[in-house]
């Protein structure tokens, strides 16, 4: 139900009211402020009742995606109770199924769409300006809407929260786990313009640190498996990048580098946890969480999404993947926290 119908309900019942106690005899006639105050009563018992459709399209389905979207479930739950409602659809790792998605949230009216993942951002950003957007599991605003220069805000009726973990501080943390090795893979979707921007930002850093870096870029999952062949066969590491399609393709990944004894370095934890030996990662459910106390502030009137500048993970954690890292004879420092299963 929209906060216009509401306020028009409750302007008409003030004005019944007015009517009403035009029979009244004098002595029992209210004064204009208790009136006011009545109508400002009967305006904010109905927007405490309103209700809240929020349309949730997710690329696909893998743990990092999942954790997001349950974060930001729990958090409108716990701040709306049963007066939200979600309409909550999958993509399957389709682009154009995201599209299609969102045009039938924009068609339903509903009151907010979480996108998580680029591609679902990037499809609500085609398919509306008028219905608010958060993006989560979104690593680079500037880079996936398009926006040259973009300073921290996106303006109109997108913002979000930003998977980014710091890239320099990955490099460094291949470093610190192999410092004699020579060649570097770069792993990673050709499709996935975030990846991308984390590829390259992370191959500056690691040739700084005298790394020789090379890019292996499968365009889907009909590929990845070449693609990986021949990247194992040339290089002493793997990185992998926050990359949707690699998410969801972790076991075919380590099918291949395991047995080459090739390790893995990856952007966030649900990769790592497949096919990777470590990682510097958020954890997801805390950024749905965060994605979904900027819906609750949306919808509640209380900040305009216009103004809300892209929100950021509050903290990293080092993390390795004990099996994989015992299988290849790695040793990790103490600070380290290894990922449960």
């Amino acid at each position: 139900m929209k906060k216009l119908i509401k306020l028009t309900s409750a302007m008409m019942a003030g004005v019944m009211a007015l009517s009403m106690t035009g029979c009244a005899t004098k002595g029992n006639t209210p004064s204009s402020t208790e009136v006011s105050e009545q109508n400002s009563a009967t305006v904010a018992a109905g927007e405490a009742g309103e209700t809240y459709t929020v349309g949730i399209c997710q690329l696909v389905q893998h743990d990092a995606l999942d954790a997001a979207t349950q974060g930001f479930k729990d958090a409108l739950t716990q701040a709306l109770g049963d007066r939200v409602v979600f309409d909550e659809q999958n993509a399957q790792g389709d682009s154009n199924t995201c599209s299609t998605i969102i045009n039938g949230f924009v068609s339903n009216n509903v009151d907010l769409i979480l996108a998580n993942a680029t591609p679902a951002l990037q499809a609500a950003q085609a398919g509306t300006d008028t219905i608010p957007v958060l993006g989560t599991s979104v690593t680079e605003y500037g880079v996936a809407l398009g926006i040259d220069g973009f300073t921290g805000t996106v303006g109109g009726n997108i913002s979000g929260t930003s998977d980014l973990a710091p890239l320099d501080q990955q490099a460094l943390m291949l470093q610190e786990l192999f410092p004699d090795v020579e060649n570097i893979g770069l792993l990673y979707c050709s499709a996935e313009a975030n990846s991308q921007y984390q590829v390259d930002t992370v191959k500056a850093a690691l040739e700084d640190l005298g790394y020789t870096c090379k890019y292996y870029a499968f365009s889907d999952s009909n590929d990845l498996s070449t693609i990986v062949t021949k990247a194992v066969s040339e290089s002493d590491v793997i990185y992998i990048p926050t990359d949707n399609t690699a998410a969801s393709n972790t076991e075919i990944i380590n099918n291949i580098c395991q047995p080459s004894n090739i390790p893995v370095i990856t952007g966030e934890e649900g990769i790592c946890k497949g096919c990777g030996v470590a990682t510097l990662s958020i954890d997801y459910y805390d950024l749905g969480v965060g994605t979904g106390n900027m819906a609750v502030k949306i919808l509640t009137g209380e900040s305009d999404i216009s103004d809300m500048p892209i929100e950021y993970a509050p903290q990293f954690t080092k993390k390795y993947n004990k099996e994989l890292c015992d299988a290849l004879g790695i040793t990790v420092p103490s600070d380290y926290v290894a990922i449960e299963e």
